[in-house]
């Protein structure tokens, strides 16, 4: 009998208006927290006290790493720029991050490795770059997925092709 009374009991606990306001209850949970922002941060995690510690004139490529660390990257065409790169950024829900702030630490060295300058800058130079669809455009023609499979039929051993008989590959005299 006890167990017969103990399902009476849920079946009232989970009657339409409870389940209702129950749901509406889960909603309104969900709805609020899928509005909260997302908040990242990504890259070098700046110490004001130890960039301002790094001294031009006075440290070195060697100082400086073991002042600050690796660089985030380093000049693409010489060794005499490193770079740290600190952002933070927030989003909702499903919608691209914004950047709130960007720190850009640079330090230039000269030819002997000392420290010439530190430069940083802020958001102001960060830049949004958008893909061009989903192929990157080239020059010249274009060519269909059946002339790539095929295209090379017949050139293979062509004369002058150089891989053929007579078409000068290395098979002797």
């Amino acid at each position: 009998m006890q167990s017969g009374g103990y399902c009476v009991c849920l079946e009232i606990l989970m009657s339409l208006p409870v389940r209702t306001l129950g749901t509406a209850a889960l909603l309104v949970v969900l709805g609020t927290t899928a509005c909260t922002p997302v908040r990242t941060h990504q890259g070098y995690v700046v110490d004001h006290d130890l960039v301002a510690s790094v001294q031009p004139g006075i440290d070195t490529r060697d100082s400086v790493m073991q002042t600050l660390g690796h660089p985030s990257f380093t000049s693409q065409f010489n060794e005499g720029e490193w770079f740290y790169v600190a952002r933070d950024s927030s989003n909702f829900a499903f919608r691209d991050p914004k950047v709130k702030s960007q720190t850009t630490l640079r330090v230039r060295f000269d030819q002997a490795g000392n420290v010439t300058s530190i430069d940083q800058t802020g958001v102001e130079l960060a830049a949004a770059i958008s893909p061009y669809g989903k192929t990157t455009p080239t020059l010249g023609r274009r060519r269909s997925f059946f002339s790539d499979l095929f295209g090379n039929i017949g050139t293979v051993g062509a004369p002058g092709a150089g891989g053929g008989p007579g078409g000068g590959g290395n098979t002797g005299p």
